[in-house]
């Protein structure tokens, strides 16, 4: 212990007396073991740290999928549910204390606390009764939800964030109890979540409100879900009791679904084979969710393992130069090596003392790594979720990441120690006291050779992977969508009110686009169901006069409500037929415009897509459209930007098909209520905001 001190205080006197070396090795290994850091950190976070609640190690997501949509038929990895087939599997879970639902997804609603003027947009998810007891979450004002909050004709509750209780609310306790109107109806807030609650989900813009599943009719109104037993929106989760296994329920559950889609599903009549000779594929997995549902795990798990990858060569590197600069100072203090070994120092007290000098900087890089760590992940998070309003991941490394990152620098001290040390042994008296220098700087020199080679090599790969992923990039930044992003602004819009009747949104729309039209600097303007790059979902289709498709995705479109001047306003050109009118009225035949995808994939070569009809899901809707136009193909879908575009098709905001089938009904009602504007402006979105605000407001 006292030949180790001595080393650690000769360390501190030769690096003191060397002061650019010492800034110079720190600041090299800072930057690799920063970076390693940073990427830990954010490993830690989104891959491996469990939610926030009661022993979460107890907790089981029921079917991990994650591929699907409100009326998709067939999810073969099943992980969203109709709530009466919630109500079916749960009834198949004796193993679990309690079996919650909540929405897949999140829906912004106006939120007005009563008595005050302003309303706000709030994230809110629909959740069963028992979902905070599921979780194990107590309340840190109030009370959660209980059953009998969620029981048809209960009084309408809801529970707030205490994120939202406290930005929004300032703390105020007398929020509790008060009434809030939610898309125009009262609601009790009864409780606020403790601190650092984000839901099941870790992802960004978590719901700052909970609301019954039960409620979901009073606010979606018309279109809503809850009885709908073909519209898949919730995810299922339960806590096993204590002894139980889920041994067996993965395989039970799936024989109980199975049954369900044959006999009790709803599925329309004529999708029936499909379903039957897709039975064997349906299956639902009951898997561990300690962590949560792994959304962000899923997306950003890879790219985050190249990163710590790249990351790792970085280090490398750090550590190559280091090596490099340790070793050139041996060079230099080789005399003073060899009066040490002459006067009767051994060769190992020599390897301990430089494997104490290299840990020492590697302890020095990584303090100064911990600050390079935060700043690191701070700017990745900023930079992969610059549109959030608020993310639940802290970029400052956990203590398991800080242990993680010191064991990572101590390996690093004895990496790049590990040259200078033997090379320190490898000095001999005689010679370097004569002046003699040949035989060490033999040694050394290849050495240093070696790491060079070393240091090119990484630097090679680096490179070379740098410029692979800066080309992908770039074509991405600047591939053809098929319209015009320049001089272009989007809007986006969440959930009207279920109040608004069609014939009240009609009026609306038109009046809306007088208003977007008289905006300072706005050219054109157009309303649309989506906007490009958002939500945007397929449906079957049936050609008049084409045999009947089978139900895959070879078989389906994409599709968009679009006011008459919106494909205009984009940019993107007719290249046969026409475009949209305003003729386009409720009281004319339903027309679309088709995209080429479309074309290429339901028709034949050389056969003229104009005046054909199709529709949607079912035989009987296939004279449904009148085909009048076909656009340029457009890259709408938010995935796949890297393969060619989805077949689509376009049909007016201002026509309305009736519909015999409920689900098409429904899908009909929905698809009225608008989420994008396009505006073509030369005008900066930051000095559009408030025109925009006012006038959707007016």
């Amino acid at each position: 212990m006292q030949n180790q001190l001595g080393n650690l205080r000769y360390a501190v006197r030769q690096f003191r007396r060397s002061p650019v070396f010492t800034a110079a090795a720190v600041l090299t290994l800072a930057l690799g073991i920063g970076g390693t850091t940073a990427i830990f950190t954010l490993i830690h976070a989104v891959m491996l740290r469990s939610l926030p609640v009661s022993d979460p190690g107890k907790l089981y997501r029921v079917g991990e999928g994650d591929e699907c949509c409100v009326e998709s038929g067939p999810q073969d990895r099943w992980g969203f549910y109709s709530f009466p087939l919630y109500e079916r599997l749960k009834a198949e879970t004796p193993e679990f204390e309690e079996v919650a639902a909540f929405q897949a997804g999140r829906g912004l609603q106006s939120v007005r606390r009563q008595g005050q003027a302003a309303a706000r947009p709030l994230r809110s998810e629909y959740v069963t009764g028992n979902y905070f007891s599921m979780l194990g979450v107590r309340a840190f004002g109030g009370r959660v939800f209980t059953r009998e909050d969620d029981r048809p004709g209960a009084p309408p509750v809801a529970v707030l964030s205490h994120r939202v209780w406290q930005t929004s609310y300032g703390g105020d306790p007398s929020v509790v109890g008060s009434t809030f109107v939610i898309e125009g109806h009262p609601f009790t807030v009864i409780g606020v979540t403790p601190p650092g609650f984000f839901g099941e989900t870790l992802r960004s813009d978590p719901p700052d409100i909970w609301i019954p599943v039960q409620q979901e009719p009073l606010i979606a109104g018309e279109g809503n879900l809850l009885r709908q037993s073909t519209g898949a929106w919730l995810r299922m989760m339960g806590r096993l009791r204590p002894g139980a296994s889920v041994q067996g329920m993965s395989a039970r559950l799936t024989g109980v679904l199975r049954q369900w889609m044959q006999y009790d599903s709803g599925y329309p009549a004529n999708w029936m084979p499909d379903v039957i000779r897709m039975l064997p594929k349906q299956v639902i997995n009951v898997v561990p969710a300690g962590a949560g549902v792994a959304e962000m795990k899923e997306e950003y798990g890879r790219s985050l393992q190249i990163l710590l990858a790249v990351c790792g060569l970085v280090l490398l590197i750090a550590c190559a130069n280091v090596a490099n600069l340790l070793l050139a100072r041996a060079v230099s203090r080789r005399g003073q090596t060899a009066i040490r070994l002459a006067i009767g120092a051994t060769r190992g007290a020599i390897i301990a003392q430089a494997l104490t000098e290299s840990v020492l900087l590697a302890t020095g890089g990584y303090v100064v790594g911990l600050m390079v760590a935060v700043g690191a992940a701070r700017l990745l998070l900023t930079l992969a979720f610059h549109s959030a309003h608020f993310l639940p991941i802290r970029a400052v490394p956990s203590l398991v990441v800080m242990a993680l990152a010191f064991g990572l620098a101590l390996m690093t001290g004895v990496i790049f120690g590990a040259a200078p040390a033997w090379f320190a042994t490898r000095t001999d008296p005689a010679e370097a006291l004569r002046g003699s220098g040949r035989s060490t700087s033999d040694h050394s020199s290849f050495a240093r050779k070696a790491l060079l080679i070393v240091q090119a090599a990484l630097s090679v790969v680096l490179v070379a992977g740098a410029t692979m992923l800066a080309r992908s990039l770039n074509k991405l930044e600047h591939q053809d969508f098929g319209y015009q992003v320049q001089g272009r602004v989007e809007v986006e819009l969440h959930n009207p009110p279920a109040t608004y009747t069609e014939a009240k949104l009609a009026a609306l729309y038109r009046e809306l686009e007088e208003h977007l039209n008289r905006l300072p600097g706005v050219r054109a303007s157009g309303l649309a169901l989506y906007n490009p790059l958002t939500n945007n979902w397929g449906e079957l289709i049936y050609v008049a006069g084409h045999a009947a498709p089978k139900m895959d995705e070879e078989s389906g479109a994409s599709w968009d409500r679009v006011s008459a001047k919106y494909l205009q306003s984009f940019g993107i050109p007719i290249l046969r037929g026409r475009a949209f009118t305003s003729a386009d009225n409720e009281n004319t035949e339903p027309v679309a415009i088709v995209n080429e995808a479309f074309v290429k994939r339901f028709f034949k070569s050389g056969e003229d897509p104009l005046d054909h009809h199709f529709g949607l899901d079912y035989p009987e809707n296939a004279g449904t459209f009148r085909i009048v136009g076909v656009v340029r193909d457009a890259k709408f879908a938010g995935w796949g930007l890297n393969r060619p575009a989805f077949p689509m098709f376009f049909v007016p905001l201002a026509q309305k098909v009736d519909y015999p089938q409920e689900m098409m009904k429904r899908i009909e009602l929905q698809s009225h209520f608008i989420g994008g504007i396009m505006l073509q402006t030369g005008t900066p979105a930051g000095e559009l905001e408030p025109l925009l605000i006012r006038a959707l407001s007016d």
